[in-house]
C-alpha cells in the first residue's frame, strides 16, 4: 500500500458512511483518541439518560423503581442487545459482575462439565486476570487440576483428552492479534474439550459470530469498545446446550429461581439468569445500555471494514514516517489474524507514550514495551491516523519522549 497524504484522507472521511457517529460521542478538541480498546469515548445519550434515571427513577420513584423502570430485568434485557453484537440467542448472554468474576464463574461450570479431566488451556500472554481467576480457581478445588500454558501460535496442537476447557482472548490485549475462533473451537470439541472466549477487545468492534463458531462459554468487559464508561458492567455468555447442565460457584441471591421468595436454600434460577450474584449496578447499566443501543444501530461489516482501513493506514504511515526510530510492528499485517488496534514495539515505549499523551495523542503502554493504538471505527476519523503518525514522528525524532518524568511509571500505564 502507498502511504496516503492527509488530503486522502481527509476524501476517505468525507465518503465514511460511519462518520456521524463521531458526534455522538463528547470527544476533546486538539486530542486524537486511539485509546478507545481501554475505555471507549462517552456517548452523548449518557447523560440525559443518567439524569432521567436519578431524578425520576431514583429520586421521585425511588424502590418502585426496581419495577416501574425496568431495574429488575436490566441484566438479561442489556444482555440480550449485548447478544445481538455477538452473534448469540436471546437468553444466552446476561450483563453483570467484571470481567474477573465472570472468568471464575464460567470456568469453574466448564471443570464441573467435565469432571474427569483437569487442564485448563491458555496462553502465556492471555489477559493476566484470566490467568490469575484461572489459578485461583484452581487453588480453591484444592489440587489436581492444572493451567497449561501454550504458545498461542500453534494452540490447537496442544489440545488433547486430557483438557477440559481451553481459555483465550479472541484479540490479544497486546498484539493485537485475532484468534481464528471457528477452527480452535472445533479443534476442542474434536477432543471433548470445552472453550471459553474471553471477548474483551472483541465486541463492539468487529462482527463475531459465537453461536455459528459452536463457542461454550464467553465473558466480556462494557467499557471497552461497549462505550460503557469507566467500570461498567461485563457480560457473559452461556449456550443454550450448556444451560440446563451448568453450577454457579458464587450462588448469589438474585441467581435463585425466586430471590424473593427468601428461601435459605440456594436452587438456581433457570437459564443464563442464575450467573447473577449481587444487585446489579442500577446507574452503570443504564449507562451501558445507551452504548450498547448506539452499536445496534451500526452495520458491523462496514464497521469492520473501517477498522481495517484505519489500521491499515497507520501501520504503513508509522512504516515510511517514522522509519529508523526503534518501532517494531507487533500486530499481524493479515486482516484475518487482526483485530481492531495495532502495537509497537519500541526499547522507550512508556516514555514515548507519555510524551505522545502530553502532546494530544492518546493511546496506552503495555509492559515491557508496547505502545498501543486502538481504533473505534464510530469516532477515529481517518485524518486522525495522519495526526497521530505525524506527532509519534515528532516525538520521536525531536526526542520529546528523553524527559526524566516520563518515565517514573504510574499506577495505570
Amino acid at each position: 500500500m502507498t502511504p496516503p497524504t492527509r488530503a486522502e484522507l481527509a476524501a476517505l472521511d468525507n465518503a465514511d458512511p460511519l462518520a456521524h457517529f463521531r458526534n455522538a460521542f463528547y470527544l476533546p478538541e486538539r486530542t486524537v483518541y486511539l485509546d478507545g480498546n481501554s475505555l471507549g469515548a462517552l456517548p452523548k445519550t449518557v447523560r440525559a439518560r443518567l439524569d432521567s434515571a436519578i431524578d425520576i427513577e431514583w429520586g421521585e420513584r425511588l424502590i418502585t423503581s426496581w419495577l416501574r423502570s425496568g431495574w429488575m430485568d436490566a441484566p438479561a434485557r442489556v444482555g440480550d442487545k449485548i447478544a445481538r453484537l455477538i452473534g448469540a440467542a436471546p437468553g444466552e448472554v446476561i450483563a453483570a459482575d467484571s470481567t474477573s468474576i465472570n472468568v471464575f464463574k464460567t470456568l469453574s461450570a466448564a471443570l464441573a462439565l467435565r469432571p474427569g479431566r483437569r487442564v485448563i488451556l491458555s496462553t502465556p500472554d492471555n489477559f493476566p486476570t484470566d490467568l490469575y481467576m484461572a489459578q485461583g480457581l484452581i487453588q480453591q478445588l484444592g489440587g489436581g487440576h492444572e493451567l497449561r500454558l501454550a504458545d498461542g501460535e500453534d494452540i490447537a496442537r496442544h489440545i488433547d483428552d486430557t483438557v477440559a476447557v481451553v481459555t483465550l482472548t479472541h484479540v490479544n490485549y497486546k498484539s493485537g492479534r485475532m484468534y481464528d475462533m471457528p477452527g480452535i473451537t472445533r479443534t476442542a470439541q474434536q477432543h471433548g474439550a470445552l472453550t471459553m472466549w474471553d471477548l474483551a477487545h472483541t465486541a463492539g468492534a468487529l462482527p463475531v459470530a459465537l453461536n455459528d463458531a459452536g463457542a461454550d462459554f464467553a465473558v466480556g468487559c462494557g467499557y471497552k469498545y461497549l462505550n460503557g464508561g469507566p467500570g461498567a458492567p461485563a457480560f457473559l455468555f452461556v449456550a443454550q446446550r450448556h444451560q440446563a447442565g451448568f453450577s454457579q460457584p458464587l450462588s448469589g441471591w438474585l441467581g435463585h429461581a425466586q430471590p424473593f421468595a427468601f428461601d435459605s436454600t440456594y436452587t438456581p434460577a433457570e437459564g443464563v439468569g442464575r450467573y447473577l450474584c449481587g444487585t446489579p449496578p442500577v446507574l452503570s447499566m443504564i449507562a451501558l445500555e445507551c452504548g450498547v443501543d448506539m452499536l445496534l444501530e451500526v452495520n458491523m461489516q462496514q464497521l469492520r471494514e473501517k477498522s481495517l482501513a484505519l489500521s491499515d493506514r497507520f501501520i504503513e504511515l508509522v512504516s515510511t514516517r517514522c522509519a529508523g526510530f526503534g518501532l517494531e510492528l507487533s500486530t499481524p499485517r493479515a486482516h484475518a489474524q487482526r483485530g481492531s488496534q495495532v502495537s509497537f514495539r519500541h526499547p522507550q515505549g512508556y516514555a514515548v507514550m507519555r510524551a505522545l499523551v502530553d502532546n494530544g495523542v492518546i493511546g496506552d503502554f503495555r509492559a515491557p514495551d508496547l505502545i498501543r493504538f486502538g481504533f473505534a471505527p464510530l469516532y477515529v476519523r481517518f485524518v486522525d491516523v495522519w495526526d497521530a503518525v505525524e506527532t509519534l514522528r515528532r516525538v520521536l525524532a525531536d526526542r520529546l519522549w528523553d524527559r526524566g518524568e516520563y518515565r517514573v511509571r504510574g499506577k495505570v500505564t
